[in-house]
């Protein structure tokens, strides 16, 4: 199985936050293969950059050492999903999030996040 990570679960799960469920907890500790889109951390760095998000080490050092510690794989994006956005509905505008949408779709994959307004989407959303 694989699973897609929005990019608060991903923080979450990394700083053992006490908000990540545990229905989401337990299934990225089982055996599956987890993706993180690189739109999630693309959406980390920039808030770094902009002091919306403080991280225990600089991006550069924490982001790959947290990725190949839980064994972690990028979801580049890729021409199928930026198709796709052209034509998803605007109930939600949030750029990440909507390439999150549309990489869960295209990839057919579910995609772990506390965030309700995806499942206007039609995706497999798991908490």
């Amino acid at each position: 199985m694989r699973i897609l990570l929005d990019t608060h679960t991903f923080l979450w799960f990394v700083n053992n936050d006490p908000q990540l469920s545990s229905v989401a907890k337990s299934l990225i500790e089982s055996d599956v293969n987890i993706w993180v889109s690189v739109a999630s951390l693309w959406e980390i760095a920039i808030k770094v950059s902009i002091s919306k998000l403080t991280l225990p080490k600089p991006f550069n050092e924490f982001i790959p050492l947290q990725l190949q510690n839980n064994e972690m794989d990028i979801l580049p994006i890729a021409i199928p999903h930026l198709n796709a956005i052209s034509t998803l509905p605007s109930q939600h505008r949030d750029p990440f999030d909507r390439l999150l949408i549309t990489q869960s779709l295209v990839e057919q994959v579910p995609l772990v996040s506390a965030d309700v307004v995806f499942d206007l989407y039609g995706i497999n959303r798991i908490w």
